[in-house]
């Protein structure tokens, strides 16, 4: 598998700070990589003891053996990863509270390109930082990925997103995680969080709304947008109509199976 390379973050001291309440049920947050997987993690960080968090690994499907204690309802933990839908996966996560996260698939083609270009990623395709190819050229290859290196948008998302959407989960788009981090003190934002932890069976503390921003200081995030370091071609802040028609066609109607239209 690619290595990412993060800095540490402060997190586990932050937790301590507030009074925790201990898991009863495993939980796992299952995301497509590059959907604000650390973001979201790091918020529920702030709600789970720091004893029950399965930090060792993201869970993957290369991975999922080497960690099925992190399912062990024995030991209720949080536990994090990009684990695609199949019969293991769903047998393994079977006694977990599912939290499943996702973005528009128009902005993920960019947000992916952007991480794979950054010096956080080290893989097999990293002579595509070398600057012969275009912006352009980069987001097509994101949309439609490179035989043998990188899996298409639609492959990603079929079994990281979709399929899961056929079974029991809690689905946090990252739109709207954004949207009411931006806005805590609003009634749709203790809505919107009071549902998500009553999904991880957690109930929403007094002090709520000091976890969440704790969690979701972007410095103690290491791939956040401004946190990546090294990318030296341009990329647009939205898709163009040419690259959305693109992924419409590489993927045609994942964005409705998801919500977006």
């Amino acid at each position: 598998m690619p290595q990412i390379y993060v800095k540490r973050d402060n997190l586990d001291a932050a937790n301590v700070e507030f009074v925790q309440q201990r898991l009863t049920q495993p939980v796992f947050l299952n995301s497509v990589p590059k959907s604000g997987s650390h973001l979201l993690r790091n918020i529920l960080r702030m709600f789970v003891p720091v004893d029950q968090q399965y930090s060792a690994d993201f869970i993957q499907w290369p991975n999922l053996q080497q960690h099925r204690i992190a399912f062990d309802p024995a030991q209720p933990r949080l536990s994090w990863g990009h684990l695609l839908f199949a019969d293991a996966s769903a047998i393994e996560t079977a006694p977990t509270r599912r939290i499943l996260l996702y973005r528009d698939p128009y902005d993920w083609v960019i947000a992916r390109a952007r991480f794979i270009l950054s010096e956080q990623f080290q893989g097999n395709v990293d002579y595509l930082k070398g600057g012969a190819l275009t912006g352009d050229e980069l987001l097509t290859m994101m949309i439609f990925g490179l035989p043998g290196k990188l899996p298409s948008l639609n492959d990603i998302y079929e079994l990281n997103a979709a399929a899961w959407l056929g079974a029991r989960c809690h689905v946090v788009t990252y739109e709207e995680l954004r949207q009411h981090v931006g806005k805590l003190d609003t009634l749709q934002a203790e809505e919107f969080f009071k549902s998500l932890l009553e999904a991880c069976r957690i109930e929403l503390p007094e002090d709520w709304r000091e976890r969440v921003r704790s969690g979701s200081d972007r410095e103690e995030s290491a791939t956040a947008r401004e946190n990546l370091t090294g990318v030296a071609v341009d990329l647009p802040d939205t898709l163009s109509a040419r690259h959305r028609a693109l992924v419409d066609y590489q993927a045609p109607g994942l964005r409705a199976v998801l919500g977006y239209a």
